[in-house]
């Protein structure tokens, strides 16, 4: 039988040790002997599970509503797999689900494997450490995070390995966890008033009330948005101020400030020119949640929306609570 880690074995050896296992059920002998297998470089296996480290590593169930997994090759013997022209490939990934698939409580909550190859160890920890960086799950919780500290303690990059590893180095493993930077709040922003504005391309044009760019006649618009940190428990929202300018925004959280200008922007991912620096990531929303992906760190945050819950917790009182002042113009 196989054992779980055979990629690693296929990704150093230049094999497909499954197409082995039909050719022997099918009569054949083996493909090679031992004598003629060679090992070429270093190969690490990473498993992406749904699952809480922080909740003594506890299954995760939910829907995958967002994946985008690093670039990777097919493992297919010759067609640029593990054994082209003698050359391992540097990542492989094998997966059995993907994007809106369900994890359940009834199987394993494996996503994927991930696999790097690497001349030796270091520059397999490497590719692995930059693979994780560029892996995306949106609906579940998952292992990345934790894996990413593994890979780059040192316990781990100089192999001294046993069972008592997680619980000797909790600490590296398990860091306190850290409110979220103005680098990933202002991702956040920027991705919720850029959608506000192409949400008003499909408003009436003459309608001054669908407007979204924050025009003000001799004044600048002023928001107060809140975000939670999700991952902290009891996490108090922080309020983030945006001003609109003519070419960005304004944005300050607690006594850090800085000018955001949108540079770039395709789907999820945005380039921001945020003070002097350069901010890259992706955003991706789930509901009230806003998932913000940069520099190989992934945060969520909980956004507090004033007008997507009005009046739920007023409905018993017969009254709704509106965030300024209005005239009611109709009753449907």
């Amino acid at each position: 039988r196989l054992q779980v880690e055979h990629p690693v074995t296929e990704m150093i050896t230049g094999t497909d040790l499954v197409e082995w296992q039909l050719r022997v059920a099918a009569g054949e002998p083996l493909p090679l002997q031992q004598h003629e297998l060679q090992i070429h470089g270093h190969a690490i296996e990473a498993r992406i599970y749904a699952e809480n480290p922080e909740k003594g590593f506890l299954p995760s169930i939910g829907t995958l509503k967002h994946v985008r997994t690093p670039s990777a090759v097919t493992f297919e013997l010759g067609a640029g797999g593990a054994a082209a022209a003698g050359v391992p490939a540097a990542v492989r990934i094998d997966s059995g689900v993907r994007g809106g698939d369900t994890i359940s409580p009834f199987y394993d909550p494996m996503i994927a494997k991930l696999i790097v190859w690497g001349e030796d160890r270091a520059e397999a920890l490497a590719r692995m450490a930059q693979a994780l960086s560029e892996y995306q799950i949106v609906g579940l919780a998952t292992n990345i995070a934790f894996l990413q500290r593994l890979i780059g303690s040192r316990p781990f990059a100089g192999a001294d390995l046993d069972t008592g590893l997680i619980e000797r180095n909790t600490d590296a493993l398990f860091p306190p966890a850290q409110p979220a930077s103005l680098s990933a709040m202002a991702l956040a922003a920027v991705a919720l008033v850029n959608s506000e504005k192409a949400s008003e391309k499909s408003a009436a044009a003459n309608d001054p009330f669908a407007d979204t760019s924050g025009w003000r006649m001799n004044s600048v618009l002023q928001r107060t948005l809140h975000f939670a940190d999700a991952t902290l428990e009891g996490a108090h929202a922080q309020p983030l101020t945006v001003a609109y300018q003519a070419d960005g925004w304004d944005i300050r959280l607690g006594a850090e400030a800085a000018k955001a200008v949108l540079c770039a922007h395709d789907g999820h991912d945005l380039t921001l020119q945020l003070g002097q620096r350069t901010v890259r990531g992706s955003v991706v929303r789930d509901a009230d949640v806003f998932h913000v992906f940069s520099g190989g760190s992934h945060v969520a945050l909980n956004y507090n929306d004033p007008l997507a819950h009005a009046g739920e917790a007023e409905a018993d009182g017969g009254r709704l609570t509106a965030p300024m002042p209005g005239k009611v113009v109709a009753v449907l």
